[in-house]
């Protein structure tokens, strides 16, 4: 039941893959930003980015540099800041949160609407959640509520525009 679901997710996802390409292509710095598994989604590509794309791809998951900023400024704007202190005007920001409804990635976007950074969404459960109603260059909403299914095809559609 599960693989039916991603399988329909990957077929879906095929349309914005070339959007994402471009966008991903067009910028040399790239802050992608998530909790928990997204997280891992996060630190996975950013270094494929790096090493297959040559990109200055970072993600925000030091646990020193994380526990410092959710201690100095709150759980909520912790991200926000990192993404003010390193983000420029030639930085995409990915941000993934499968329930569509963090805080702290929720911020992360209105900042980059405010400061004209581009960003990409990634989200899943329901198709009105908070993430998924904010403005951003793609947003990728997959139509499940299994972590498993989200996650999975969050890692597959940012992994797909990678060619070794």
């Amino acid at each position: 039941m599960q693989l039916d679901r991603l399988k329909y997710e990957i077929d879906n996802m095929k349309k914005l893959v070339s959007s994402l390409d471009l966008l991903v292509r067009s910028h040399e710095k790239i802050i992608i930003i998530g909790n928990g598994g997204s997280n891992s989604i996060a630190s996975h590509i950013s270094q494929d980015y790096t090493k297959a794309l040559g990109k200055k791809a970072v993600c925000f998951s030091d646990p020193s540099r994380l526990t410092c900023y959710i201690n100095d400024y709150g759980i909520e704007d912790a991200y926000r800041i990192f993404v003010e202190e390193f983000s420029d005007s030639d930085t995409l920001v990915i941000a993934i949160s499968s329930s569509g409804s963090s805080d702290n990635i929720l911020n992360v976007v209105r900042y980059c609407n405010d400061k004209n950074i581009n960003v990409v969404t990634l989200s899943g459960f329901d198709e009105s959640n908070p993430l998924n109603q904010l403005d951003c260059n793609i947003n990728y909403w997959v139509d499940s509520k299994d972590y498993g299914v989200i996650e999975c095809a969050h890692l597959v559609f940012l992994h797909s525009i990678i060619k070794y």
